[in-house]
Protein backbone atom coordinates (compact mmCIF):
# COMPACT_ATOMS: atom_id res chain seq x y z
CA UNK A 1 0.00 0.00 0.00
CA UNK A 2 1.43 3.38 -1.06
CA UNK A 3 1.70 5.61 1.57
CA UNK A 4 0.92 9.39 0.99
CA UNK A 5 4.10 11.64 1.99
CA UNK A 6 3.96 14.11 4.84
CA UNK A 7 3.47 17.55 3.57
CA UNK A 8 6.83 19.57 4.64
CA UNK A 9 5.86 23.03 6.02
CA UNK A 10 9.32 24.36 4.72
CA UNK A 11 9.03 26.95 2.05
CA UNK A 12 10.76 27.15 -1.13
CA UNK A 13 14.12 28.87 -1.29
CA UNK A 14 14.08 28.84 -4.92
CA UNK A 15 12.53 31.63 -7.42
CA UNK A 16 10.60 31.00 -9.94
CA UNK A 17 11.80 32.40 -13.24
CA UNK A 18 10.69 31.86 -16.94
CA UNK A 19 13.40 29.02 -17.41
CA UNK A 20 12.99 27.64 -14.57
CA UNK A 21 13.74 27.69 -10.77
CA UNK A 22 16.63 29.75 -9.45
CA UNK A 23 19.04 30.07 -6.26
CA UNK A 24 19.79 33.49 -4.81
CA UNK A 25 22.53 33.47 -2.85
CA UNK A 26 23.42 35.95 -0.64
CA UNK A 27 26.38 37.31 1.65
CA UNK A 28 26.75 40.37 3.84
CA UNK A 29 28.87 42.56 5.21
CA UNK A 30 27.76 44.43 8.31
CA UNK A 31 29.30 48.00 9.50
CA UNK A 32 28.81 47.64 13.26
CA UNK A 33 29.40 50.85 15.13
CA UNK A 34 31.97 49.86 18.37
CA UNK A 35 30.70 51.19 21.62
CA UNK A 36 33.69 53.23 22.60
CA UNK A 37 33.73 56.62 24.42
CA UNK A 38 36.55 57.52 21.79
CA UNK A 39 37.15 57.23 18.22
CA UNK A 40 39.75 54.15 16.74
CA UNK A 41 43.09 56.05 16.48
CA UNK A 42 42.37 59.44 18.45
CA UNK A 43 40.99 60.81 21.58
CA UNK A 44 37.67 62.86 20.07
CA UNK A 45 34.47 62.08 21.23
CA UNK A 46 31.92 59.54 19.46
CA UNK A 47 28.60 61.11 20.68
CA UNK A 48 26.16 60.98 18.26
CA UNK A 49 23.74 64.43 17.39
CA UNK A 50 26.93 67.10 18.00
CA UNK A 51 27.26 70.40 16.03
CA UNK A 52 29.40 69.95 12.92
CA UNK A 53 32.81 68.81 13.30
CA UNK A 54 32.87 69.29 17.30
CA UNK A 55 34.05 66.03 17.69
CA UNK A 56 37.13 66.47 15.27
CA UNK A 57 40.65 65.77 16.72
CA UNK A 58 43.71 66.58 14.58
CA UNK A 59 44.23 63.03 13.77
CA UNK A 60 40.76 62.89 12.70
CA UNK A 61 41.11 65.75 10.57
CA UNK A 62 44.33 64.53 8.83
CA UNK A 63 46.97 66.77 9.97
CA UNK A 64 50.20 67.19 8.84
CA UNK A 65 52.63 65.20 11.69
CA UNK A 66 49.47 63.59 13.03
CA UNK A 67 50.25 59.81 14.12
CA UNK A 68 47.38 57.36 15.07
CA UNK A 69 47.36 55.47 18.67
CA UNK A 70 45.23 52.54 18.61
CA UNK A 71 41.71 52.59 21.12
CA UNK A 72 42.84 49.56 23.49
CA UNK A 73 39.23 49.90 23.73
CA UNK A 74 37.93 49.40 20.65
CA UNK A 75 40.45 46.04 20.33
CA UNK A 76 38.80 44.32 23.13
CA UNK A 77 35.25 45.16 21.69
CA UNK A 78 36.15 43.50 18.70
CA UNK A 79 37.78 40.17 20.53
CA UNK A 80 34.31 40.36 22.53
CA UNK A 81 32.63 40.23 19.67
CA UNK A 82 34.71 37.34 17.89
CA UNK A 83 33.95 35.49 21.25
CA UNK A 84 30.65 36.54 20.61
CA UNK A 85 30.82 34.52 17.15
CA UNK A 86 32.24 31.59 18.24
CA UNK A 87 35.60 32.57 15.93
CA UNK A 88 38.62 32.37 15.97
CA UNK A 89 40.59 35.08 17.17
CA UNK A 90 44.27 35.59 15.71
CA UNK A 91 46.93 36.50 18.10
CA UNK A 92 48.99 39.09 15.56
CA UNK A 93 46.76 41.34 13.02
CA UNK A 94 47.98 44.21 10.89
CA UNK A 95 45.63 47.85 10.15
CA UNK A 96 46.42 48.49 6.31
CA UNK A 97 46.06 51.49 4.38
CA UNK A 98 43.00 50.96 1.40
CA UNK A 99 43.58 54.05 -0.62
CA UNK A 100 40.91 55.70 -2.24
CA UNK A 101 40.02 59.25 -2.55
CA UNK A 102 36.45 60.68 -1.00
CA UNK A 103 35.92 64.39 -0.02
CA UNK A 104 34.78 63.53 3.54
CA UNK A 105 37.75 61.04 4.07
CA UNK A 106 40.53 63.57 4.84
CA UNK A 107 43.69 61.20 4.55
CA UNK A 108 43.27 60.33 1.21
CA UNK A 109 42.73 56.92 2.69
CA UNK A 110 41.30 54.76 5.26
CA UNK A 111 42.93 52.59 7.98
CA UNK A 112 41.36 48.78 7.92
CA UNK A 113 42.40 45.26 7.68
CA UNK A 114 42.85 43.33 5.01
CA UNK A 115 44.98 40.13 4.65
CA UNK A 116 45.40 40.07 8.95
CA UNK A 117 42.14 40.67 9.97
CA UNK A 118 41.52 40.22 14.08
CA UNK A 119 39.10 38.36 13.86
CA UNK A 120 38.68 35.18 11.48
CA UNK A 121 36.45 32.12 10.74
CA UNK A 122 33.19 32.06 13.09
CA UNK A 123 29.23 31.34 13.18
CA UNK A 124 25.78 32.53 14.16
CA UNK A 125 23.19 30.16 14.07
CA UNK A 126 19.46 30.98 12.94
CA UNK A 127 15.83 29.14 13.93
CA UNK A 128 13.75 29.80 10.93
CA UNK A 129 9.81 29.62 11.51
CA UNK A 130 9.65 26.72 9.45
CA UNK A 131 11.61 24.94 12.29
CA UNK A 132 14.78 25.04 9.94
CA UNK A 133 18.61 26.01 11.83
CA UNK A 134 20.54 27.64 8.79
CA UNK A 135 24.33 28.14 10.13
CA UNK A 136 25.79 30.90 8.41
CA UNK A 137 29.52 31.04 8.38
CA UNK A 138 31.76 34.00 9.39
CA UNK A 139 34.46 34.71 6.80
CA UNK A 140 36.41 37.32 9.12
CA UNK A 141 35.60 40.34 11.53
CA UNK A 142 38.37 43.45 11.22
CA UNK A 143 38.32 46.79 12.73
CA UNK A 144 38.69 50.12 10.77
CA UNK A 145 37.65 53.88 10.32
CA UNK A 146 34.44 55.29 9.43
CA UNK A 147 34.49 57.96 6.92
CA UNK A 148 33.45 61.60 7.48
CA UNK A 149 29.44 63.01 6.36
CA UNK A 150 28.56 64.71 3.13
CA UNK A 151 25.64 67.65 3.83
CA UNK A 152 24.47 68.19 0.07
CA UNK A 153 21.25 70.27 0.97
CA UNK A 154 22.38 73.11 3.23
CA UNK A 155 23.88 74.90 0.36
CA UNK A 156 22.76 75.37 -3.23
CA UNK A 157 26.31 75.46 -4.72
CA UNK A 158 28.02 73.44 -2.22
CA UNK A 159 28.29 70.05 -0.55
CA UNK A 160 29.04 70.47 3.12
CA UNK A 161 32.02 67.87 5.17
CA UNK A 162 30.79 66.90 8.43
CA UNK A 163 34.07 64.77 9.90
CA UNK A 164 32.35 64.14 13.45
CA UNK A 165 31.78 60.31 12.04
CA UNK A 166 35.71 60.62 11.29
CA UNK A 167 37.75 58.09 12.71
CA UNK A 168 34.41 56.45 14.33
CA UNK A 169 35.98 52.80 15.38
CA UNK A 170 33.56 50.15 13.12
CA UNK A 171 33.56 46.59 12.72
CA UNK A 172 32.97 45.15 9.70
CA UNK A 173 31.59 41.30 9.55
CA UNK A 174 32.32 39.38 6.58
CA UNK A 175 29.94 36.71 5.96
CA UNK A 176 30.65 33.89 3.56
CA UNK A 177 27.57 33.40 1.10
CA UNK A 178 25.42 30.98 3.08
CA UNK A 179 22.03 32.78 2.99
CA UNK A 180 19.55 31.94 0.46
CA UNK A 181 16.38 33.76 1.08
CA UNK A 182 15.29 37.49 1.79
CA UNK A 183 13.75 35.59 4.98
CA UNK A 184 16.94 34.14 6.12
CA UNK A 185 18.87 37.43 5.87
CA UNK A 186 16.61 39.32 7.55
CA UNK A 187 16.89 36.90 10.05
CA UNK A 188 21.02 36.54 10.36
CA UNK A 189 20.81 40.10 10.44
CA UNK A 190 18.31 40.48 13.73
CA UNK A 191 20.48 37.63 15.22
CA UNK A 192 23.46 39.60 14.68
CA UNK A 193 22.53 42.45 16.10
CA UNK A 194 20.67 40.66 19.36
CA UNK A 195 24.21 38.96 19.78
CA UNK A 196 26.14 42.26 19.39
CA UNK A 197 23.84 44.17 21.78
CA UNK A 198 23.95 41.38 24.46
CA UNK A 199 27.55 41.82 24.57
CA UNK A 200 27.49 45.36 24.29
CA UNK A 201 29.68 46.02 21.82
CA UNK A 202 27.52 47.54 19.18
CA UNK A 203 24.66 49.71 20.26
CA UNK A 204 23.22 47.93 16.48
CA UNK A 205 21.01 51.78 16.44
CA UNK A 206 20.33 51.79 12.71
CA UNK A 207 18.28 55.03 12.32
CA UNK A 208 21.41 56.57 13.55
CA UNK A 209 23.91 54.28 11.37
CA UNK A 210 25.19 52.07 13.88
CA UNK A 211 24.44 48.93 12.16
CA UNK A 212 24.30 48.93 8.94
CA UNK A 213 24.73 46.19 5.77
CA UNK A 214 26.11 45.51 2.32
CA UNK A 215 24.69 43.04 0.83
CA UNK A 216 26.00 40.90 -2.19
CA UNK A 217 23.27 38.96 -4.28
CA UNK A 218 23.96 36.55 -7.19
CA UNK A 219 21.30 33.89 -8.87
CA UNK A 220 22.52 30.92 -10.46
CA UNK A 221 20.59 27.56 -11.66
CA UNK A 222 20.61 24.89 -8.65
CA UNK A 223 23.85 23.29 -9.00
CA UNK A 224 25.75 25.76 -10.89
CA UNK A 225 28.93 28.12 -10.29
CA UNK A 226 28.35 30.90 -8.48
CA UNK A 227 27.25 33.61 -10.51
CA UNK A 228 28.62 37.06 -10.80
CA UNK A 229 27.47 39.21 -7.27
CA UNK A 230 26.17 43.06 -7.22
CA UNK A 231 26.96 44.56 -4.17
CA UNK A 232 23.76 46.73 -2.87
CA UNK A 233 25.67 49.34 -0.05
CA UNK A 234 24.71 50.65 3.28
CA UNK A 235 21.26 49.28 3.96
CA UNK A 236 19.73 50.89 7.29
CA UNK A 237 16.72 48.90 7.52
CA UNK A 238 16.49 44.93 8.10
CA UNK A 239 12.64 45.29 6.36
CA UNK A 240 14.83 47.25 3.50
CA UNK A 241 17.37 44.63 3.10
CA UNK A 242 14.54 41.65 2.53
CA UNK A 243 13.27 44.20 0.28
CA UNK A 244 16.46 44.78 -1.87
CA UNK A 245 17.21 41.06 -2.01
CA UNK A 246 13.94 40.20 -3.11
CA UNK A 247 13.97 43.27 -6.14
CA UNK A 248 17.75 42.79 -6.83
CA UNK A 249 17.26 38.74 -7.56
CA UNK A 250 14.79 39.22 -9.36
CA UNK A 251 16.58 41.97 -11.64
CA UNK A 252 19.36 39.40 -12.45
CA UNK A 253 16.84 36.64 -13.33
CA UNK A 254 15.20 38.74 -15.76
CA UNK A 255 18.23 40.06 -17.35
CA UNK A 256 19.70 36.54 -17.72
CA UNK A 257 16.54 35.31 -18.90
CA UNK A 258 16.64 37.94 -21.90
CA UNK A 259 20.02 36.79 -23.16
CA UNK A 260 21.77 39.43 -20.65
CA UNK A 261 24.93 39.60 -18.46
CA UNK A 262 25.04 40.40 -14.80
CA UNK A 263 27.63 43.55 -14.30
CA UNK A 264 29.33 43.54 -11.00
CA UNK A 265 28.63 46.52 -9.52
CA UNK A 266 27.85 48.45 -6.65
CA UNK A 267 23.86 49.39 -6.12
CA UNK A 268 21.99 51.22 -4.31
CA UNK A 269 18.80 50.89 -3.05
CA UNK A 270 15.90 53.29 -3.03
CA UNK A 271 13.20 52.61 -0.19
CA UNK A 272 10.47 55.29 -1.94
CA UNK A 273 10.45 53.06 -5.22
CA UNK A 274 11.54 49.16 -3.60
CA UNK A 275 14.25 49.00 -5.86
CA UNK A 276 18.08 49.12 -6.61
CA UNK A 277 19.81 51.59 -9.09
CA UNK A 278 23.05 50.99 -10.32
CA UNK A 279 26.31 53.56 -8.26
CA UNK A 280 29.13 52.33 -9.87
CA UNK A 281 30.96 49.43 -10.91
CA UNK A 282 32.73 47.46 -8.13
CA UNK A 283 36.06 47.69 -6.94
CA UNK A 284 38.63 44.70 -6.54
CA UNK A 285 41.09 44.62 -4.16
CA UNK A 286 44.14 45.39 -6.07
CA UNK A 287 42.37 48.85 -7.26
CA UNK A 288 42.53 50.11 -2.97
CA UNK A 289 46.45 49.38 -3.27
CA UNK A 290 46.50 47.88 0.31
CA UNK A 291 49.81 48.06 2.01
CA UNK A 292 50.39 47.67 5.91
CA UNK A 293 50.04 51.17 7.54
CA UNK A 294 53.65 52.06 8.58
CA UNK A 295 52.82 54.54 11.56
CA UNK A 296 50.91 51.60 12.88
CA UNK A 297 52.75 48.30 14.28
CA UNK A 298 51.14 45.14 14.32
CA UNK A 299 48.52 44.76 17.23
CA UNK A 300 49.81 41.21 19.03
CA UNK A 301 47.50 40.22 21.75
CA UNK A 302 48.28 37.98 24.65
CA UNK A 303 46.83 34.62 25.29
CA UNK A 304 45.88 36.00 29.06
CA UNK A 305 44.21 39.02 27.58
CA UNK A 306 41.75 36.69 25.57
CA UNK A 307 40.95 34.33 28.01
CA UNK A 308 40.26 37.14 30.28
CA UNK A 309 37.54 38.75 28.05
CA UNK A 310 36.08 34.97 27.23
CA UNK A 311 35.55 34.38 30.96
CA UNK A 312 33.82 37.61 31.21
CA UNK A 313 31.17 37.47 28.30
CA UNK A 314 27.63 37.30 29.25
CA UNK A 315 25.14 35.16 28.61
CA UNK A 316 24.42 34.92 24.98
CA UNK A 317 21.08 34.37 23.18
CA UNK A 318 21.30 30.53 22.21
CA UNK A 319 22.40 30.02 25.52
CA UNK A 320 19.49 31.71 26.80
CA UNK A 321 17.19 30.45 24.95
CA UNK A 322 18.23 26.91 25.53
CA UNK A 323 18.02 27.82 29.40
CA UNK A 324 14.55 29.27 29.20
CA UNK A 325 13.34 26.10 27.54
CA UNK A 326 14.85 23.72 30.13
CA UNK A 327 14.10 25.18 33.04
CA UNK A 328 11.20 27.15 32.53
CA UNK A 329 9.36 24.66 29.90
CA UNK A 330 9.12 27.45 27.35
CA UNK A 331 8.33 26.41 23.42
CA UNK A 332 11.49 27.67 21.39
CA UNK A 333 8.65 30.45 20.00
CA UNK A 334 7.85 31.96 23.33
CA UNK A 335 11.93 31.68 24.71
CA UNK A 336 12.90 33.17 20.87
CA UNK A 337 10.58 36.08 21.50
CA UNK A 338 11.85 36.39 25.05
CA UNK A 339 15.61 36.45 24.40
CA UNK A 340 15.52 38.53 21.03
CA UNK A 341 16.90 41.86 23.45
CA UNK A 342 18.68 41.00 26.50
CA UNK A 343 16.34 44.16 28.39
CA UNK A 344 13.56 41.75 27.67
CA UNK A 345 14.97 38.65 28.94
CA UNK A 346 15.06 40.43 31.80
CA UNK A 347 11.98 41.88 32.12
CA UNK A 348 10.98 38.34 32.06
CA UNK A 349 13.24 36.59 34.47
CA UNK A 350 12.33 39.43 36.59
CA UNK A 351 8.38 38.74 37.17
CA UNK A 352 8.94 34.70 37.18
CA UNK A 353 11.32 35.25 40.15
CA UNK A 354 9.86 37.90 41.92
CA UNK A 355 6.92 35.82 43.54
CA UNK A 356 6.64 36.25 47.23
CA UNK A 357 8.99 35.02 50.33
CA UNK A 358 11.37 34.01 46.85
CA UNK A 359 8.58 31.77 45.10
CA UNK A 360 8.59 31.41 41.31
CA UNK A 361 5.76 32.14 39.86
CA UNK A 362 4.42 30.05 36.53
CA UNK A 363 6.35 30.72 33.53
CA UNK A 364 3.87 30.29 31.25
CA UNK A 365 1.69 32.02 32.25
CA UNK A 366 4.34 35.19 32.71
CA UNK A 367 5.69 34.32 29.33
CA UNK A 368 1.98 34.39 27.89
CA UNK A 369 1.25 38.09 29.60
CA UNK A 370 5.07 39.66 28.63
CA UNK A 371 4.71 38.65 25.33
CA UNK A 372 1.45 38.99 24.13
CA UNK A 373 -0.24 41.76 26.80
CA UNK A 374 3.45 44.20 27.27
CA UNK A 375 5.01 43.25 24.07
CA UNK A 376 1.73 43.71 21.93
CA UNK A 377 1.62 47.20 23.89
CA UNK A 378 4.80 48.14 23.85
CA UNK A 379 4.67 47.36 20.06
CA UNK A 380 1.26 49.04 19.14
CA UNK A 381 2.50 52.82 20.79
CA UNK A 382 6.52 52.40 19.40
CA UNK A 383 7.28 51.82 23.00
CA UNK A 384 11.23 49.87 23.87
CA UNK A 385 10.69 47.94 26.70
CA UNK A 386 13.17 49.85 28.95
CA UNK A 387 10.26 52.83 29.12
CA UNK A 388 8.03 50.21 30.00
CA UNK A 389 4.84 52.06 31.46
CA UNK A 390 4.21 48.51 33.40
CA UNK A 391 7.53 47.74 35.47
CA UNK A 392 8.35 43.60 36.32
CA UNK A 393 7.37 44.22 39.53
CA UNK A 394 4.22 45.41 38.99
CA UNK A 395 3.09 42.71 36.33
CA UNK A 396 4.14 40.39 38.71
CA UNK A 397 2.14 41.27 41.47
CA UNK A 398 -1.36 41.52 39.07
CA UNK A 399 0.10 37.64 38.04
CA UNK A 400 -0.74 37.38 42.04
CA UNK A 401 -3.80 38.74 42.56
CA UNK A 402 -4.99 36.51 39.66
CA UNK A 403 -2.84 33.47 41.19
CA UNK A 404 -4.53 33.96 44.48
CA UNK A 405 -8.16 34.23 43.15
CA UNK A 406 -8.30 38.21 44.07
CA UNK A 407 -9.15 39.26 40.45
CA UNK A 408 -10.14 36.97 37.67
CA UNK A 409 -8.46 37.34 33.93
CA UNK A 410 -10.34 39.87 32.75
CA UNK A 411 -10.35 41.99 35.67
CA UNK A 412 -6.21 41.56 35.17
CA UNK A 413 -6.44 43.11 31.82
CA UNK A 414 -8.41 45.69 33.30
CA UNK A 415 -5.59 46.46 36.15
CA UNK A 416 -2.51 46.27 33.49
CA UNK A 417 -4.43 49.08 31.68
CA UNK A 418 -4.71 51.10 34.50
CA UNK A 419 -1.38 50.48 35.43
CA UNK A 420 -0.02 51.50 32.09
CA UNK A 421 -2.10 54.67 31.96
CA UNK A 422 -1.84 55.91 35.39
CA UNK A 423 0.66 53.76 37.78
CA UNK A 424 0.30 52.77 40.93
CA UNK A 425 0.35 49.66 42.99
CA UNK A 426 -1.91 47.04 41.63
CA UNK A 427 -3.19 45.65 44.82
CA UNK A 428 -3.96 49.71 46.26
CA UNK A 429 -5.71 49.74 42.74
CA UNK A 430 -8.02 46.80 43.32
CA UNK A 431 -9.20 47.45 46.48
CA UNK A 432 -9.54 51.44 45.47
CA UNK A 433 -11.98 51.02 42.70
CA UNK A 434 -13.66 47.65 43.62
CA UNK A 435 -12.16 44.89 41.93
CA UNK A 436 -11.81 42.02 43.77
CA UNK A 437 -13.49 38.72 42.25
CA UNK A 438 -17.05 37.80 43.41
CA UNK A 439 -16.86 34.33 45.21
CA UNK A 440 -19.64 34.45 47.43
CA UNK A 441 -21.52 31.72 45.96
CA UNK A 442 -25.06 33.02 47.18
CA UNK A 443 -24.77 36.24 44.73
CA UNK A 444 -23.35 34.68 41.49
CA UNK A 445 -26.36 31.75 42.26
CA UNK A 446 -28.82 34.64 41.79
CA UNK A 447 -27.12 36.19 38.91
CA UNK A 448 -27.22 32.69 37.42
CA UNK A 449 -30.77 32.34 38.22
CA UNK A 450 -31.97 35.51 36.57
CA UNK A 451 -29.80 34.63 33.12
CA UNK A 452 -31.69 30.91 33.09
CA UNK A 453 -34.96 32.19 34.06
CA UNK A 454 -35.00 34.83 31.71
CA UNK A 455 -33.81 32.50 28.77
CA UNK A 456 -35.71 29.00 28.00
CA UNK A 457 -34.85 28.82 24.58
CA UNK A 458 -31.07 29.24 25.35
CA UNK A 459 -31.52 26.69 28.36
CA UNK A 460 -33.13 23.96 25.78
CA UNK A 461 -29.97 24.67 23.31
CA UNK A 462 -27.58 23.84 26.02
CA UNK A 463 -29.12 20.68 27.42
CA UNK A 464 -28.58 19.73 23.33
CA UNK A 465 -25.42 20.89 23.25
CA UNK A 466 -23.42 20.82 26.39
CA UNK A 467 -20.84 23.27 24.69
CA UNK A 468 -24.30 26.23 24.07
CA UNK A 469 -23.05 26.82 28.30
CA UNK A 470 -20.63 29.29 27.05
CA UNK A 471 -23.24 31.36 26.34
CA UNK A 472 -24.36 31.55 29.64
CA UNK A 473 -20.81 32.47 31.20
CA UNK A 474 -20.15 35.09 29.04
CA UNK A 475 -23.36 36.76 29.92
CA UNK A 476 -22.92 35.91 33.56
CA UNK A 477 -19.12 37.54 33.51
CA UNK A 478 -20.84 40.29 32.03
CA UNK A 479 -23.57 40.88 34.24
CA UNK A 480 -21.09 40.66 36.90
CA UNK A 481 -18.96 43.28 35.78
CA UNK A 482 -16.39 40.68 35.48
CA UNK A 483 -15.88 40.07 38.76
CA UNK A 484 -17.89 36.65 39.15
CA UNK A 485 -15.34 34.08 39.91
CA UNK A 486 -15.66 31.61 36.08
CA UNK A 487 -15.15 28.52 37.85
CA UNK A 488 -18.16 29.28 40.53
CA UNK A 489 -20.16 30.31 37.22
CA UNK A 490 -19.00 27.24 35.57
CA UNK A 491 -20.22 24.53 38.21
CA UNK A 492 -23.17 26.53 39.09
CA UNK A 493 -24.54 26.46 35.65
CA UNK A 494 -23.73 22.75 34.84
CA UNK A 495 -25.61 22.41 38.63
CA UNK A 496 -28.44 24.16 37.42
CA UNK A 497 -28.90 22.88 33.83
CA UNK A 498 -28.13 19.20 34.36
CA UNK A 499 -25.41 19.14 32.62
Amino acid sequence: MDVPAKKSNKKSKLTKGITGDWEVVIGMEVHAQVTSQAKLFSGASTAFGGEANSHVSLVDAAMPGMLPVINAECMRQAVRTGLGLKAKINPKSVFDRKNYFYPDLPQGYQISQYKQPIVGEGEVTIDMPDGETVRVGIERLHLEQDAGKLLHEQHPNMSLVDLNRSGVALMEIVTKPDLRTADEAKAFLAKLRSVLRYLGTCDGDMEKGNFRADVNVSVRKLGAPLGTRCEIKNVNSIRFVGQAIEHEARRQIDIIEDGGKIEQETRLFDPDKSETRSMRTKEEAHDYRYFPDPDLLPLELSPSLIADLQKNLPELPDAKKARFMRDYALSGYDADVLVAEREMAEYFETVVKGGSAGARRDPKLAANWVINELFGRLNREGEDITTAPVSAEQLGVILDLMGDGTISGKIAKDVFEIVWTEGGDPRAIVEARGLRQVTDLGAIEKIVDDIVGKNPDKVADAKANPKAIGWFVGQAMKASGGKANPQAVNELLRKKLGL
